[in-house]
């Protein structure tokens, strides 16, 4: 079973990352204590994430909420066992019904076995999940940190992300996918607190806890 990191474990990667990067360790001056953002993990937990990604949070609660009524057993093979006109009742739109299958598929025939994700390093569990129709690398990630603990994943697309770097580094615009992916590797082992850290102050801001940067 899952157990997310101790305050403890966080608070001192915390330290780690404002010793190793100045621009960091002023934004970890001011940000709250925070705790590590547990998902639901498994084949449900990832059908979540392709299920509301793209929408409104009022339209994914809504939407997840017809699937869980209309799939109160969800495993892969109960997926499979509808076709794609139920998935569609349910409120997915057609390419994501595509994806829900596809996600059900992977399991069943082994090309993606979800209980066996948390033995594959950072780099095969990416690689393995991304090779599903339907799951891009942010998807992936996210995942992996939620549902697994795993301190060094970095969603280096997410925009929140990438505009808190923005923050960090005063730079006039925030970096891209790639340039963020860079950016972070002064944070290894620890990327994965350092994007806690990236949201934390982020979400403090937007919330007019702490003053912008």
């Amino acid at each position: 079973m899952f157990v997310p990191p101790s305050a403890e474990a966080i608070l001192a990667a915390r330290k780690h990352l404002a010793a190793v990067d100045p621009a960091l360790a002023a934004m970890e001056a001011v940000t709250p204590p925070f705790a590590w953002r547990v998902g639901m993990g498994g084949f449900p937990g990832l059908l979540k994430m392709v299920v509301q990604q793209q929408v409104s949070l009022a339209s994914a609660a809504a939407i997840w909420a017809r699937v869980e009524a209309g799939l109160p057993e969800m495993t892969p093979q109960v997926v499979m066992g509808h076709d794609e006109a139920y998935l569609l009742s349910l409120g997915l739109s057609r390419p994501k019904a595509r994806y829900a299958r596809a996600l059900a598929e992977a399991h069943v025939t082994g090309a993606c076995d979800f209980d066996a994700l948390p033995d594959l390093s950072d780099d095969e569990a990416v690689a393995a999940l991304t090779a599903i129709t339907g799951i891009g690398r942010w998807t992936a990630e996210v995942y992996l940190m939620f549902t697994q603990g795993r301190l060094d994943m970095f969603p280096g697309g997410d925009v929140a992300l990438q505009e808190a770097m923005r923050w960090a580094d005063k730079a006039e615009v925030r970096p891209n996918e790639k340039q963020a992916y860079k950016r972070a590797e002064l944070w290894r082992p620890y990327r994965g607190v350092a994007a806690h850290l990236l949201w934390a102050c982020y979400g403090a801001v937007k919330r007019r806890e702490i003053a912008p940067f």
